[in-house]
């Protein structure tokens, strides 16, 4: 097989795993004129029709869905291939793609880039930070980051640092005319940001103290998906807000925020990177597990 051969090939399963040709080529590092002209040769040398397209989608035709289903074996068996020669090199090799939600990325990968890189010089990192919840098979990620309890079936978890925990804050000003709450049904009293995931669904702020489990949902008149933006209003002396800890402990220390209801914000769950089972992990994959691991 020619290399222009499998580089077709390639073109096609990325667009068949993204059904995007924007996706594919963001995968594989070209434009998506390239990704498109490698897919249209394809066709033209097979002689068939490998995907519909239109100006808004792009699907499988029934000899493009059979083509993907043989591809996705062979395309993991040369990953495998490739993966092993690791065992030859004196630091891991090759581009490590993660998924990390981004009100977290900072917390759980600032403090390990750095190392990471400058200990694995052949070593490149590729890190999409983003609180959508993401297919890391779809969408071509060797890993992702994520609570326990939204790990999908079928994969390999690892434990890692540091374990995180929310925190209730509000300025001081805020409380000017009215009192720090000090049980969560308190906090009906008062102005609070709904928290909210990238799709629109809201989310509670979650308390447990002494195996008291409490669940609330706020009726502000605001909802946020972005904790840098909940912190904002929280300076503002508007409302109050419910984010990681981490993200708030500056304004905290400085005085800037006032911490409520701390001792019913326990530890979350620990968050955990996680890859799918059947996939040989890689050397550098293996590194950036080592260097995050509990």
């Amino acid at each position: 097989m020619r290399a222009t051969d499998l580089s077709e090939l390639a073109a096609f399963d990325a667009v068949a795993r993204h059904r995007s040709f924007r996706k594919a080529a963001e995968e594989r590092g070209v434009t998506a004129s390239a990704i498109s002209h490698a897919v249209s040769n394809l066709e033209e040398r097979v002689g068939l029709r490998l995907l519909n397209r239109t100006t808004r989608s792009v699907s499988l035709t029934d000899a493009g869905t059979m083509l993907q289903a043989h591809l996705t074996p062979a395309f993991g068996e040369i990953g495998s291939a490739l993966d092993a020669l690791n065992r030859f090199r004196d630091t891991p090799f090759g581009k490590v793609r993660i998924n990390v939600p981004n009100s977290v990325a900072p917390f759980i990968l600032g403090r390990v880039m750095g190392a990471l890189i400058r200990d694995n010089p052949n070593l490149e990192l590729e890190i999409s930070a983003t609180d959508r919840l993401v297919d890391i098979v779809e969408e071509g990620f060797d890993a992702g980051i994520r609570l326990g309890e939204s790990l999908r079936e079928g994969m390999v978890a690892v434990k890692i640092k540091p374990r995180l925990r929310f925190a209730v804050v509000g300025a001081p000003n805020y409380f000017r005319e009215r009192d720090i709450p000090q049980m969560p049904h308190e906090l009906k009293d008062h102005v609070c940001v709904q928290n909210m995931y990238p799709s629109g669904v809201r989310y509670p702020w979650e308390f447990e103290r002494g195996g008291e489990a409490v669940a609330f949902h706020p009726s502000g008149p605001i909802a946020l998906d972005d904790q840098e933006l909940m912190v904002q209003l929280a300076l503002s002396g508007v409302a109050l807000a419910y984010v990681w800890e981490n993200r708030a402990q500056r304004e905290i220390l400085d005085g800037r925020l006032i911490r409520c209801l701390d001792e019913w914000c326990p530890p979350e769950d620990w968050f955990y990177l996680y890859y799918p089972g059947r996939r040989n992990i890689s050397a550098g994959l293996r590194a950036v597990i080592e260097a995050l691991r509990v």
